[in-house]
């Protein structure tokens, strides 16, 4: 007959003390607890002992060290799951105080860009210690890789960076255009940002290429964005770096590699000045052409940025060429007549030709902001893929240079206040940058409440295909947004 289980007394769990024996017979006799239900898969005798127990103060050191164990081992798991975890796009993982942000607010800083790969790769140069150059400079080279149709090592740069340490505006330009040979201009990339993060940067300067070269020997997925101008161009000039064997565009999703453009990178990480970090990638594109050499290298500036006081603080944008005086000087007429902004989408502007153009933005809590945008001029630029480095020329030459794809945009509230907050704004794909960054500026400065007297409730808007990036440090947290909403993937930590 099988024994009947009776109820299990436990014994209040004590940490272990040296006591007399007569002690621990008195304790033992008046110390009982309640009945709890018994476990059904532990041995027990007809009294309802545990079989096999060990009596006194033996078993509860034996209790304190279990129990130690497994409070150790949970501590060790969180620890784990916690830093393994990953974090989707545009996502916010809840902060160790339990309190979390909506999408696109950070603690520390953010990057937003065109490609989620790019994004992504800013976020971890910012992990690393990097700071927001390091993190636009490292995506821009990603761009150059995965999205070729907007941006790369043939394109032009313009770049407005703000200093929160100092309250320093510096603009970045790639100087005049050149021409390498007739229809394809001088690349100025390498040598344009290689100075920037030269001046401004943190982490060492091959770091940065690190991940950009991988993506271009290893391969990278074609997105959407780079398939859908794959379809619309086709693929004259530019197989088979990005067409299947049949000569078909690459769709969404398929792999597409560059090793000719990761041996550049890598030369270019070794180069130990700025002058020298595109001259390996000139000689060969001279040799592809049968030049003798171009007749003097591209001339990149860093040069303070052009300034407008404003009543919420002062505004800063890149010099000409650049769209940065048209726009301060949309701004000063309409912040003079207090009249409407002006339409980012006029007819004429509707049918001008939309230039090939790509931005970026990153953004740290303290308020340092770095703004860039480049372009090919065209979708694909001039369609000439160098067959010795992997690179699309552009066809930007002088009478096409007049940059009105590029007028970054920082509103910081006060230069005596360290902590004021700073607005950057970016646009690219449209012909109309500069009245969508105006309007969008004048929207912002009117307020919420201005805005509802005045029945003027419309959000910011493009013309076209363009976007508008935007960033902010406020309240000590970075912010990052986009119109239209969700085009551009953002990161942060």
């Amino acid at each position: 007959m099988e024994p009947t289980a009776g109820p299990v007394h436990y014994q209040k769990l004590l940490l272990w003390e040296p006591r007399s024996e007569s002690e621990e017979e008195e304790e033992e006799e008046e110390e009982t607890a309640e009945p709890l239900v018994p476990n059904p898969w532990r041995p027990q005798d007809s009294s309802g002992n545990n079989v096999g127990g060990l009596p006194g103060a033996w078993a509860r050191l034996v209790a304190a060290l279990l129990l130690l164990a497994v409070g150790f081992s949970l501590a060790v798991w969180q620890l784990h799951t916690r830093g393994g975890s990953s974090e989707p796009l545009g996502s916010v993982a809840p902060l160790p105080s339990g309190h979390s942000h909506r999408p696109g607010v950070y603690h520390h800083g953010a990057i937003i860009s065109p490609a989620a790969t790019c994004s992504h790769l800013g976020r971890e140069l910012l992990v690393a210690g990097g700071n927001v150059v390091d993190a636009g400079v490292g995506a821009a080279l990603c761009l150059a890789v995965v999205h070729p149709h907007a941006t790369g090592l043939g394109a032009m740069f313009w770049g407005l960076f703000h200093n929160s340490s100092s309250g320093n505006s510096i603009a970045l330009t790639s100087g005049p255009a050149q021409i390498l040979a007739p229809g394809l201009g001088l690349p100025s990339a390498l040598p344009t940002l290689r100075l920037l993060h030269t001046r401004f940067g943190r982490l060492p300067w091959p770091r940065l290429l690190v991940g950009p070269t991988m993506l271009a020997q290893e391969g990278f997925l074609v997105d959407t964005t780079l398939a859908r101008a794959l379809a619309a161009q086709g693929t004259k000039g530019l197989c088979p770096l990005l067409c299947h064997t049949d000569g078909t565009p690459l769709g969404p999703g398929a792999r597409a590699t560059n090793p000719k453009l990761a041996a550049v990178l890598h030369k270019a990480a070794l180069a130990p000045t700025p002058d020298l970090a595109g001259e390996a990638l000139l000689n060969l594109l001279a040799r592809d052409l049968g030049l003798e050499g171009p007749s003097a290298g591209p001339r990149p500036t860093l040069e303070p940025a052009l300034q407008l006081p404003v009543p919420q603080g002062i505004l800063f944008t890149t010099p000409s060429p650049s769209a940065g005086p048209e726009l301060l000087a949309l701004l000063k007429a309409a912040l003079h007549s207090g009249g409407p902004s002006p339409d980012p989408c006029p007819p004429l502007l509707q049918a001008t030709v939309t230039p090939g153009s790509s931005a970026l933005a990153t953004v740290d809590s303290s308020g340092s902001v770095l703004l860039l945008t480049s372009s090919l001029n065209s979708s694909f630029g001039s369609g000439h893929l160098s067959p010795s480095t992997g690179v699309l020329l552009s066809n930007l030459v002088a009478k096409s240079a007049t940059s009105a794809w590029a007028c970054p945009l920082i509103l910081r509230g006060s230069l005596d206040d360290t902590e004021a907050d700073v607005l950057g704004l970016v646009a690219s794909g449209t012909p109309a940058v500069a009245r969508v960054t105006t309007r969008t500026l004048l929207s912002h400065l009117a307020g919420p409440q201005t805005q509802a007297q005045q029945g003027r409730t419309e959000s910011p808007s493009v013309c076209g295909q363009g976007t508008l990036l935007q960033v902010a440090a406020h309240a000590e947290h970075a912010h990052v947004s986009s119109v239209p909403n969700g085009c551009c993937p953002f990161q942060g930590f």
